[in-house]
């Protein structure tokens, strides 16, 4: 992935300084509860949601068992449609393919429909370092771009800002990339939104290539959807003489008729809509309508590594309505920033670790970024058992062992600052596995109970600082059983 985030601190140090930010806890609130209740009544008008719910968790991990044929199904069937397909192994590759293209034009400018996977691959500062400058469209986007920002939400990236400091980004950046701010501009919404439409407007009648991704591809026909609120993709799909696409692997669906699914669940689950204002559809190149050339650039990026792993694969399937983020008690108290990603929240938190691997402290620290109540589950619109990947990959964390990077089967070494864990879970498992020193352990635990402190001393301070330490029973379950039903399993 990116080193956009490299030289960010680990969650735990990153969420503290967040955390003491009053403005940014303000804006977090107030956001996430207005979107999750919206979402909540959009939901609730659905019987069937339960039924949509399963059908697209069963459609994801049908195309991801078969991935190799659907791929090739693609690049046949957008070939066919008249454009060109690239294959992209790492951001580094993809970032380099889409910069020939780009060159190869002759322009020295682009504008982009909002992309998590170019935000991935840190496609605009390759572009920059290219001399090309890549233009972002989507309105979050827009004021984190001149904001010289990191998005920190899924859907709504700039939702760490209120309305006062866009008006006043808006007022300082805008001149310095193109349209300035209209005189005596206002933090009013529809104020803002004129001003960016203004702003953008001239560079959609100027760009001539154009730069997506996208949120389905079909490969029985090739067709790329992208759903947007704005209708800046749909510009940007439409003007450009040029046009490509960066797209994980996993976006991919087999049949059209699967639209029929995610078209109902993600809009409701992202935005709370019953359908989406634009849903922009686009199959090849033709000579009436739209770009003239097309590229496809297909990027895995640490994807068939996830893969290969059984139980986090399922965040393969995610098609990022960023329910979960909104949900979630540790995104709304530290922000997106903290995460050092651009996948942030209970999301990111799985699948960065995957993507990049768990070598930086930061990416050791991601799983960890969790109370484990299992909020995200239960939103989840293809039922990513999120709690269950963070489990499993803080057991990746502490014990190391196999995995696979880079295609290829490695054993990876335990991570630093985790050998109180293991030994404590070593030492849990050798009592679990002796019957006898358990029972002993109980009974000395429950006879000394009175002289237990309160809190744990030395590194366990840091987990007792914020809980109640269980109390101790006067007694152990196994002798109160045999006190009370003589050790006889039937007795009432």
């Amino acid at each position: 992935m990116s080193g956009t985030f490299v030289g960010m601190p680990a969650f735990p140090r990153a969420a503290r300084e967040a955390v003491r930010n009053p403005t940014l806890r303000g804006n977090l609130r107030h956001a996430t509860h207005t979107i999750r209740e919206k979402r909540a009544r959009a939901v609730a008008e659905l019987d069937d949601w339960a039924a949509l719910r399963e059908a697209g968790k069963q459609i994801k991990d049908h195309t991801l068992r078969h991935l190799d044929r659907y791929l090739v199904q693609v690049e046949e069937a957008v070939t066919a449609a008249g454009g060109t397909v690239h294959w992209a192994a790492d951001a580094d590759e993809a970032n380099a393919i889409v910069t020939r293209l780009v060159r190869e034009t002759g322009e020295s400018e682009v504008v982009k429909v909002k992309s998590m996977a170019t935000q991935e691959i840190g496609l605009n500062e390759a572009l920059e370092a290219a001399g090309i400058h890549a233009y972002e469209t989507d309105l979050a986007e827009l004021i984190v771009q001149l904001g010289k920002d990191r998005p920190s939400h899924i859907l709504v990236p700039a939702i760490h800002r209120n309305r006062g400091e866009i008006r006043d980004i808006f007022r300082s950046e805008m001149g310095e990339w193109g349209r300035p701010a209209p005189e005596g501009l206002t933090d009013t919404p529809a104020e803002l939104a004129e001003a960016a439409r203004l702003h953008l407007r001239e560079k959609f009648l100027r760009a001539k290539v154009g730069i997506s991704g996208a949120n389905f591809v079909v490969a029985e026909t090739g067709t790329l959807v992208v759903v947007e609120s704005e209708g800046n993709g749909r510009m940007c799909l439409t003007l450009p003489e040029t046009l490509i696409s960066v797209v994980g692997i996993e976006k991919i669906v087999p049949r059209w008729q699967d639209l029929e699914v995610f078209l109902q669940t993600l809009p409701r689950s992202s935005t709370a809509e019953r359908m989406n204002p634009y849903t922009s559809m686009w199959t090849g190149t033709t000579h009436e309508d739209g770009p003239r050339t097309f590229h496809l650039v297909l990027l895995d990026n640490g994807r068939t590594d996830t893969l290969a792993d059984e139980v986090g694969r399922q965040a393969l399937r995610c098609i990022r309505c960023s329910a979960c983020l909104n949900v979630c008690p540790v995104y709304e108290r530290a922000g997106g920033h903290a995460y050092g990603s651009v996948y942030p929240g209970p999301i990111g938190a799985i699948l960065s670790p995957q993507l990049r691997g768990t070598g930086s402290e930061i990416d050791a620290s991601l799983p960890y970024a969790s109370s484990l109540c299992g909020a995200c589950y239960e939103v989840c619109p293809v039922a990513i058992d999120i709690p269950e990947v963070l489990v499993h990959l803080r057991e990746r964390v502490v014990q190391g062992g196999p995995a696979v990077r880079g295609g290829n089967r490695v054993v990876l070494k335990p991570a630093k600052g985790h050998a109180a864990e293991r030994a404590a879970m070593r030492a849990a498992q050798w009592a679990f596995t002796h019957p006898g020193a358990l029972r002993t352990g109980q009974r000395l635990a429950s006879r000394t109970r009175r002289l237990h402190p309160r809190t744990l001393p030395g590194p366990g301070r840091a987990w007792s600082g914020s809980r109640d330490l269980p109390a101790v029973p006067a007694e152990p379950f196994r002798d109160w059983w045999q006190r009370t039903h003589g050790g006889k399993d039937g007795a009432k």
